[in-house]
């Protein structure tokens, strides 16, 4: 429960303070929802990546810079990236500056781009989306990864996708509305 009165899932219940809107929006407002664009899909898939290991509310405090600093998340234009784009990367303090992520997601780009058409990366993630399941009562009821996300992200992996293992796999189908993770008392309304 928040000051609004609104039952909310835990995770997004953060006390009062600078970031309780910015948490508050991104539950109320996209996480959960069904995303089928290619290129909201790439941005989530890097930015989960980029947050593995840390707090998700560091990348949403620097979501404006990753959009910035990766054009848009165009996946043509950072397929296109070269050395000396992932050594402006590297020096950009508005990102998380690790290589090994600033390397995967142009890579990452890269493996969208070869897929094809504009809608193939979308048709391919979703192509793992499981059928409609009850919203979990209760946090201890939701999985880190699953069957679906395992699946997804050795097909990933073959099509030469990198930092996107099952647990990577299955946040990035909770935040784009593949599953509907929102607890069962939660508002917001299921999505799929």
């Amino acid at each position: 429960m928040n000051n609004d009165e609104l039952v909310r899932c835990a995770w997004a219940t953060l006390k009062p303070g600078p970031d309780f809107e910015l948490y508050r929006d991104y539950h109320d407002q996209e996480w959960g929802r069904p995303l089928h664009d290619s290129v909201g899909l790439f941005e989530r898939m890097s930015l989960e990546a980029f947050q593995s290991g840390l707090s998700w509310l560091i990348i949403l405090r620097k979501r404006d810079n990753f959009r910035r600093a990766f054009s848009g998340f165009d996946i043509e234009t950072v397929a296109g990236y070269t050395d000396a784009d992932v050594q402006r990367l590297l020096a950009d303090q508005g990102i998380v500056r690790n290589r090994s992520k600033i390397e995967a997601t142009i890579a990452n780009a890269r493996a969208a781009a070869d897929l094809g058409s504009s809608t193939e990366l979308s048709d391919l993630l979703w192509s793992f989306a499981p059928s409609s399941r009850p919203r979990p009562a209760d946090p201890s009821e939701i999985p880190s990864a699953t069957e679906e996300s395992k699946a997804m992200a050795r097909e990933l992996k073959r099509r030469g996708f990198r930092f996107v293992g099952p647990t990577t796999a299955y946040a990035l189908m909770q935040a784009t509305g593949m599953v509907d993770d929102h607890v069962r008392d939660c508002w917001v309304p299921s999505g799929r």
